[in-house]
């Protein structure tokens, strides 16, 4: 008689800091079995203990997301280890904060190997295990500025935006072969992560969040529940939902509005120090954690999310409402 298998296996790319690590220690509760992909192995060894001094199982796999070989391999070390994935979340990327001409092209080139190929690269070898076994759950990671972009971050916009176009394509031809791999895109605003302190950047002041941002754990409930629920879109935040929406009622506006603000707000007040290290080639060393520098100013929870999450609840509880109070309103009538 066949094992019945009830531990999930999740794989989590960009596992070693920020949005990502937040989303380890979040499965980590759920006593899942993980696969932890990114470059930095002292993140990695850092995260892989959070894991398992939660109670659950975690095995690291040092690897670049730009190269498809190697995640390639990574997926096959997972379900050799600990058997099929069921959930598989890409979250690792990189970024180059400067205006587009003064990009250098193999820069440029490389935010778009990670932020968008590494996603790719990503969904295609979860994919290739899902599909024939007609179960699984890919949880791409977008932004606001997938669907807005924003100055001095052409190549970022540019791959967020290439993801979300993919996720349409992606799903058309998944519901064509009518498959129950589910795919969703979770849309992120402004996050206290420690990529304000290495991303590449020309400025001559450090760079910052646009808006307030939100702690890495508001994203990681997010992306939590979009493994788990068939959504097609999961938004964080009412500055994601502004963006959005605000680009679909008024994009040229705003296109002029970002040229006036979106420079100077996307850098703080201390200047860049001369021996800043970045890690878009290269991993900068240690574990950095979760969280930023911004912990001050960053938000901890979204009514938004919440509301979107329990939006069947919400919508039950208002209808309930509205027939109590027809049904008070119906009593209070008869009796006049």
């Amino acid at each position: 008689m066949a094992t019945v298998r009830n531990t999930p296996v999740v794989v989590v790319t960009g596992a070693s800091a920020g949005v990502g690590r937040a989303v380890v220690r979040r499965f980590a509760r759920d006593g899942v079995k993980m696969g932890l992909i990114a470059r930095g192995m002292d993140g990695l060894r850092a995260a892989a203990k959070e894991v398992e001094d939660a109670g659950s199982e975690a095995l690291i796999l040092p690897c670049d997301v730009a190269d498809n070989d190697a995640v390639e391999a990574a997926a096959e070390e997972v379900e050799a280890k600990f058997g099929p994935i069921d959930i598989w979340i890409n979250v690792a990327f990189a970024g180059v904060l400067a205006r587009f001409l003064d990009v250098e092209p193999e820069d440029y080139k490389r935010v778009t190997d990670v932020t968008y190929l590494g996603q790719i690269n990503g969904a295609r070898a979860a994919l290739k295990r899902m599909v024939p076994r007609n179960k699984g759950s890919i949880v791409l990671t977008g932004s606001a500025l997938a669907y807005r972009g924003v100055p001095l971050q052409t190549a970022y916009c540019g791959a967020k935006h290439a993801i979300q176009g993919f996720q349409d394509s992606l799903r058309a031809e998944l519901f064509h072969a009518r498959s129950d791999v589910h795919v969703s895109m979770v849309q992120l605003p402004g996050v206290n992560t420690p990529q304000f302190d290495w991303i590449k950047t020309n400025m001559p002041k450090q760079p910052m969040p646009a808006s307030a941002p939100y702690q890495p754990e508001v994203p990681a409930e997010a992306i939590h529940y979009a493994a788990h629920h068939r959504r097609k879109q999961v938004m964080v935040g009412f500055p994601t939902v502004q963006a959005i929406w605000g680009d679909r009622l008024a994009s040229s506006l705003l296109d002029r509005y970002l040229g006036m603000t979106g420079v100077s707000g996307q850098q703080d007040k201390e200047p860049v120090a001369s021996d800043r290290q970045d890690n878009l080639w290269t991993p900068v060393p240690g574990d950095h954690g979760a969280h930023g520098r911004f912990d001050a100013k960053a938000r901890s929870w979204s009514p938004q999310l919440v509301a979107n999450m329990h939006r069947g609840a919400i919508a039950l509880g208002t209808a309930a409402a509205a027939v109590a109070g027809l049904l008070a309103f119906g009593r209070k009538g008869a009796r006049a």
